[in-house]
C-alpha cells in the first residue's frame, strides 16, 4: 500500500477520556465533513475540516435520537455508518463479549476470565438518523426534521432485532451463542444502496467464505422500523463472498460496486485488504461471490497488536488524476499515529482503477 498523504483527526477531551478516537470502528464522509463512531460507546461524532484535518468534533448521543434496549450510557459497539438521503445509519455489532485476558492476569484469573460471556442490548440496533443542516450549515442529526423526517430504530426494547430473525437461519444460527473474535457473529460494516442496507459480517466465516446480509427497512410505527421480506417471507437476503478466509471490517459503495475491507475475523493481526466486490447493488437474488466477482484493489498494512484498520471512506472528489481517494481509519492506533493525546491519524490511499 502507498499512502499518498496521512491526515489528522482531533478529538474532544470527553473523548480522550472515553477512549473513542483510539477505538474508531466506523467512517463515513458527508460533504467536507466525517461522520465517525467508537466500538466503546453509545454516540456518533461529527468532525469538520480544520488546518490539520479533521477536528471541531461534536458528539450525538444515540439515546437523544431513539429508543435503546438498554441504558443510555451502555456502549452500542457501532460498527457500521452509512450516508444516503437524508438519513445516517448506524449499525450496532450484535455480537456477544467474552472477557479479555491481559498478560497480567493469573492463570486462575484468565480461565475464569475465558468462561464469561456478556450481551449488551444496546448492541443489537440498527439506527436511521434524520440528518438536517444547522445553523452552520453543517449536518447535524437530530430526533425529527424540518421537513418531517424522523430517526427510528430497530430493535429496540422489547421488540425484534436482526439476530432474533437469524435464529432458525441455516447458516447463521449456530453462530449466534458464540462471542465475536470467537468467529462468532459479529457485524462490522454497513453501506446503503437506495432503500437497501448490506451488513457485511466479520464473522462467521464459512469455509473461507465471509457473509453479508442485504436489509430492507421500513417504517413500522414513529420511531420504529422493520424489516421487509426480500426472499419469500424471509426479512433478509445472504451474499457469500470468496475472501480467501477473510471476514468483512467495513464496507463502501462505490457506484453499482461495493468496496469491502476484509480482515481476519478471529484475534489476529492480519492480513488485510480492500476488495470490489463489481456489480453488487444490482443483484436481486442472493450471490456466490467469486473468481473475477471479486478483485484485490488495495494491501493494507498492519501492525503487531496495532494499526488495524477498521473503517473506510472515499472521499469527495474529483481529485485531478481523476482517481478516487480511500480515507482509512485504524482500531489500536500505533503510537506513531498519536502525536498528541487529543489526535490521532488516518491514511489517504488512491483506489486503483478508479479514473
Amino acid at each position: 500500500m502507498e499512502i499518498e498523504r496521512r491526515v489528522a483527526l482531533r478529538f474532544h477531551p470527553d473523548a480522550v477520556a472515553a477512549n473513542t478516537h483510539i477505538n474508531l470502528s466506523a467512517v463515513r464522509s458527508d460533504g467536507q465533513c466525517l461522520w465517525v463512531a467508537g466500538d466503546e460507546t453509545a454516540t456518533v461524532e461529527r468532525l469538520t475540516p480544520d488546518e490539520e484535518g479533521f477536528g471541531n468534533q461534536r458528539a450525538f448521543p444515540l439515546a437523544d435520537l431513539v429508543d435503546l434496549p438498554g441504558p443510555s450510557e451502555q456502549e452500542a459497539d457501532i460498527e457500521g455508518l452509512a450516508r444516503s438521503g437524508g438519513y445516517l445509519w448506524a449499525i450496532g455489532s450484535h455480537s456477544l463479549i467474552r472477557k479479555r485476558v491481559k498478560p497480567t492476569h493469573s492463570d486462575t484469573k484468565a480461565i475464569r476470565r475465558l468462561s464469561r460471556v456478556r450481551r449488551d442490548e444496546n448492541r443489537y440496533v440498527i439506527a436511521r438518523l434524520a440528518v438536517q443542516n444547522g445553523a452552520d450549515g453543517l449536518p447535524e442529526l437530530t430526533k425529527s426534521t424540518d421537513d418531517g423526517r424522523t430517526s427510528a430504530v430497530f430493535g429496540a426494547a422489547g421488540e425484534p432485532n436482526l439476530a432474533g430473525l437469524l435464529a432458525e437461519d441455516e447458516h447463521l444460527a449456530p453462530f449466534l451463542a458464540i462471542p465475536a473474535k470467537d468467529n462468532g457473529f459479529d457485524v462490522e460494516g454497513l453501506a446503503v444502496h437506495g432503500e437497501t442496507l448490506y451488513a457485511g459480517l466479520r464473522g462467521p466465516v464459512l469455509r473461507g467464505f465471509a457473509v453479508i446480509l442485504e436489509l430492507l427497512p421500513e417504517e413500522a410505527a414513529p420511531g420504529r422500523l422493520r424489516l421487509a421480506p426480500l426472499d419469500g417471507e424471509q426479512p433478509y437476503r445472504k451474499h457469500f463472498l470468496d475472501l480467501a478466509g477473510l471476514g468483512v471490517r467495513d464496507l463502501c459503495p462505490h457506484g453499482p460496486d461495493l468496496l469491502i475491507l476484509a480482515g481476519p475475523s478471529m484475534d489476529l493481526d492480519g492480513p488485510v485488504r480492500v476488495y470490489r466486490w463489481h456489480d453488487a447493488a444490482v443483484r436481486d437474488t442472493s450471490a456466490v461471490a467469486r473468481g473475477d466477482q471479486l478483485t484485490v484493489e488495495i494491501e493494507l498494512t498492519y501492525g503487531e497488536g496495532d494499526d488495524h484498520a477498521e473503517g473506510i471512506a472515499l472521499l469527495p472528489g474529483p481529485e485531478p488524476d481523476g482517481q478516487a481517494r480511500l480515507l482509512v481509519v485504524y482500531d489500536s492506533p500505533a503510537i506513531h499515529r498519536r502525536p498528541q493525546e487529543d489526535v490521532v491519524i488516518a491514511d489517504v490511499v488512491r483506489l486503483p482503477g478508479s479514473g
